[in-house]
């Protein structure tokens, strides 16, 4: 913890100094909102690589993103072609070297989609979105289930990058819905798409979601309320309102998912609800989430127990259930950010066979991978509390430096008496940590180019630290981002 908070304290120097540098350059009123020009589509190629210019054609507009880069880690796992974000950004139970490695999707996921805005009638218009994610230098589908597929039966120094995900090859692996939406009524989907406390994160989080910088970005478990793979529902109807009024307004959400495992989905059932409101500066939300037969897949370290096939990948499965409270204040040049999520893990409420003595029977995962579920990991549930905290300054409208802090607080739910220890011996299921600090600087050189550079250092201890071959890493990196 003496790096870490080495790390913080130089951190906290850098921001404040910062601010000293610039504040005469600070606006002392703010001026009326500038009128948002609508742009004409790209008449051709230079236009689309020159220009903000969108490729809309008659309500449908195409888009996309291409991030690539490179970095270093102090203890990381080679690339993966199937993970999302290619190597682990953060501290694995498998990361155990040092390397030079290309890191693709350190900013943002690489993607093309389709948007489509119809207007039909009055107020009301017919809307859709599909898109996947990819691997930039190969090309593949993001798909986090194969990536344990992967390196199930290898030994953990042996293995490659690997993570589970809601993402698994799908042509929509992101989102694909369609529904209609009023500025009066709200917009009412259906299809595959992101859960609240996703859609929540991405917009508090002071590093939007970027796998490099950001733990609740590169992990799942923040967004999907216990579980990645419920980040995304792919057979949900999803309603958002928004009700302005004057300088202020006021949302609510609801989500709720149809069908369970049969229909792609990482969980039996899910549903999830919001209120949230924006007022001088502040925004805020608060969200509630419960899933039923929550899905979390891994990969065998080693030879798979008795009775189950090599090749096939391990799942637990959990009822889930979160609490997540959302909060961000812009001021001028500044921004800051805050969040906490409390996610509660119990035993399914359907067994496929298993107890808390015995593993259960054969299930087929996300990806179409056979996986056998585990014995009941949660006869006491298990509580793990999530915060983070952030602060974005914009040095010029097109350079911004961000710094965040994040942790994970896994409570003890064993009901034997825990030793605290800093090595992988420590108990799965005793009190423990995770903490991460990262600090990036992002440039937007062009109307679609951007070039980042940062460094993210994480940490477990404790619990959290069960089973890894290391407990610390730091991983610094750059890259360049495409966006049209």
């Amino acid at each position: 913890m003496k790096l870490l908070k080495s790390i913080l304290l130089a951190g906290s120097g850098s921001m404040a100094l910062l601010s000293v540098v610039h504040a005469a350059d600070l606006p002392t009123k703010k001026g009326a909102p500038a009128a948002i020009p609508v742009l004409a589509s790209c008449k051709n190629v230079q236009d689309f690589f020159t220009t903000a210019c969108p490729l809309t054609y008659y309500g449908v507009t195409f888009y996309g993103t291409v991030d690539v880069g490179g970095g270093y880690q102090t203890e990381g796992a080679p690339l993966n072609r199937n993970i999302i974000s290619g190597v682990e950004e953060l501290i694995q139970k498998n990361s155990h070297q040092a390397q030079y490695t290309l890191i693709p999707n350190g900013l943002s996921q690489s993607n093309v989609g389709v948007k489509v805005a119809e207007h039909l009638f009055g107020d009301l218009s017919f809307v859709g979105q599909a898109e996947f994610g990819f691997d930039p230098y190969t090309l593949s589908l993001a798909n986090g289930p194969a990536s344990n597929h992967d390196n199930t039966n290898l030994p953990l120094a042996a293995q490659s990058s690997v993570g589970d995900s809601s993402r698994a090859g799908q042509w929509d692996n992101s989102q694909g819905f369609f529904g209609l939406s009023s500025k009066a009524y709200g917009a009412l989907t259906w299809g595959r798409q992101n859960s609240l406390t996703l859609d929540g994160i991405n917009a508090y989080d002071p590093m939007g979601l970027s796998y490099a910088y950001s733990v609740i970005g590169y992990s799942g478990a923040t967004g999907g309320f216990g579980d990645t793979e419920d980040a995304r529902s792919n057979t949900a109807a999803k309603y958002r309102l928004t009700i302005p009024a004057g300088s202020t307004a006021v949302r609510f959400g609801a989500l709720a998912q149809t069908g369970g495992f049969e229909q792609g989905n990482g969980a039996n059932a899910e549903y999830q609800g919001q209120i949230g409101a924006d007022f001088y500066g502040f925004s805020f939300d608060a969200i509630y989430s419960y899933a039923k037969d929550a899905v979390s897949m891994g990969a065998y370290n080693g030879a798979p127990p008795a009775g189950v096939p090599l090749g096939a990948v391990k799942v637990t499965l959990s009822d889930d259930s979160s609490v997540m409270l959302l909060a961000k204040y812009t001021w001028n040049q500044f921004k800051f950010y805050g969040g906490f999520e409390n996610i509660e893990f119990q035993n399914p409420s359907d067994s496929y066979g298993a107890t808390a003595a015995k593993n259960g029977g054969p299930i087929t995962t996300l990806g179409g991978f056979d996986g056998y579920v585990q014995k009941f990991a949660y006869s006491n549930p298990k509580t793990l509390q999530v915060y983070w905290g952030g602060l974005k300054y914009a040095i010029t409208p097109d350079l911004d430096v961000t710094g965040a802090y994040y942790h994970y607080h896994q409570l003890n739910f064993s009901t034997a008496s825990c030793a605290h220890t800093f090595t992988s011996a420590a108990a799965a299921n005793c009190d423990g940590t995770l903490d991460a600090v990262s600090g990036m600087l992002d440039w937007r050189f062009a109307k679609k180019f951007d070039v980042y550079a940062g460094v993210m250092f994480s940490e477990v201890n404790n619990a959290l630290a069960s089973g890894y071959l290391h407990h610390t890493t730091a991983d610094p990196s750059a890259g360049l981002r495409f966006r049209f």
